[in-house]
């Protein structure tokens, strides 16, 4: 696990609370302190990245994606051939990195989002030609340690960080907005919350557990002429769909942006 922060470490506890041997999982980071206390009671850590990817399996590069041109150079000194490599950092091609590793090296490119670290996260995997269906299976691990896993085309990756890697802003923002009506309508602040992150867990386990259609399961709330009905009248008028669409399709356009800038800059 090359990079200590916030990622590394939910992986690298997810990992074990998955039943992966902590002596297996070695940690890496440029601040040497903030990498051990990362593994603290989980798992190894290292001082260099020399010391750490030589024999390993797989090489995770949870670095930010400014830090990524550096790391890549660093594991490429010592990368033994036919190691995978991930990264678990948003907007970096698979090309980007295949320029920057030894020739032949398996490359997974990832998009994680941050209810990983309650282990709930929603992460979508793109794999290289040359990663074999073992490799791909090890990285879909990798990642369903911390929550959900699937395997998308690369030129899926900005329809995804639009939809789960930024989605859980647009839900904390619907959140936000329903506490805060919730308020204006006279109820505590403390209430207005548990009333609304409750809803929002118990609609969520709704979907998964019953499979329904979500415009089923809405309709299943909204009696003719009753108060739902009046509230949605309200949100189709201000075009929330629309600005909902709209939205998403920005960000997949900036993601895509991104990629475009890493590669043309390369």
């Amino acid at each position: 696990m090359v990079g200590g922060g916030v990622m590394g470490s939910t992986v690298a506890a997810g990992l074990v609370r998955a039943g992966h041997p902590g002596e297996l999982i070695t940690v890496v980071g440029r601040d040497a302190a903030r990498a051990a206390a990362t593994a603290a009671d989980l798992c190894t850590a290292s001082g260099t990245v020399a010391e750490a990817v030589p024999g390993a399996d797989v090489v995770v590069l949870a670095v930010k994606p400014q830090d990524m041109e550096v790391a890549l150079a660093q594991v490429a000194e010592v990368l033994a051939p036919g190691t995978l490599v991930m990264s678990l950092a948003a907007g970096i091609p698979l090309a980007f990195m295949k320029a920057r590793l030894p020739e032949g090296t398996p490359v997974v490119r990832t998009m994680p989002n941050t209810p990983a670290r309650v282990g709930q996260g929603m992460a979508a995997l793109s794999p290289d030609a040359l990663c074999t269906p073992e490799q791909v299976e090890l990285a879909r691990a990798v990642l369903a340690s911390t929550g959900e896993a699937v395997t998308v085309p690369e030129k899926q990756q900005d329809a995804v960080t639009a939809i789960s890697g930024s989605g859980p802003a647009y839900l904390f923002f619907v959140v936000e907005s329903m506490i805060e009506a919730g308020v204006h309508l006279g109820l505590p602040r403390a209430t207005a919350t548990e009333l609304v992150v409750q809803t929002l867990f118990g609609a969520a386990t709704m979907l998964r557990e019953t499979g329904e259609h979500p415009t089923m399961l809405r309709e299943m709330v909204s009696s003719p002429g009753g108060t739902t009905v009046a509230a949605m009248r309200q949100l189709e008028d201000h075009k929330v769909r629309a600005a909902f669409l709209s939205a998403m399709e920005a960000a997949a356009h900036r993601s895509k942006d991104l990629s475009d800038g890493v590669v043309d800059d390369d």
